[in-house]
């Protein structure tokens, strides 16, 4: 793995969790987020989703290309241009 990118651990049916960097522009800067992403090798196709949208997944020729569209389909669903997008939230109990 390279550019920040962490394994953070496998989950059912093999599926692994990892982190990928995405450049995003703030302000006059740029700012580093780290999405955490689930993703699989299915035949010849890597396929995954962003841990934060489970709905909407993305596939790749390469686990590299995987993660370019990763980063592409997270600036389709945090643009606020699609309606009805659903994510994953936390909610702390007492």
């Amino acid at each position: 793995m390279k550019r920040g990118d962490l394994p953070l651990g496998i989950g059912a049916n093999g599926a692994k969790l990892a982190q990928v960097e995405y450049n995003g522009i703030v302000g006059s800067g740029t700012a580093m987020q780290h999405l955490k992403f689930v993703y699989w090798q299915d035949g010849d196709a890597w396929l995954g989703y962003l841990q934060e949208y489970p709905d909407y997944w993305t596939q790749g020729e390469t686990l590299d290309d995987l993660k370019e569209h990763l980063k592409d389909l997270f600036l389709d669903v945090s643009s606020g241009e699609i309606a009805g997008i659903r994510k994953v939230g936390e909610l702390a109990v007492p």
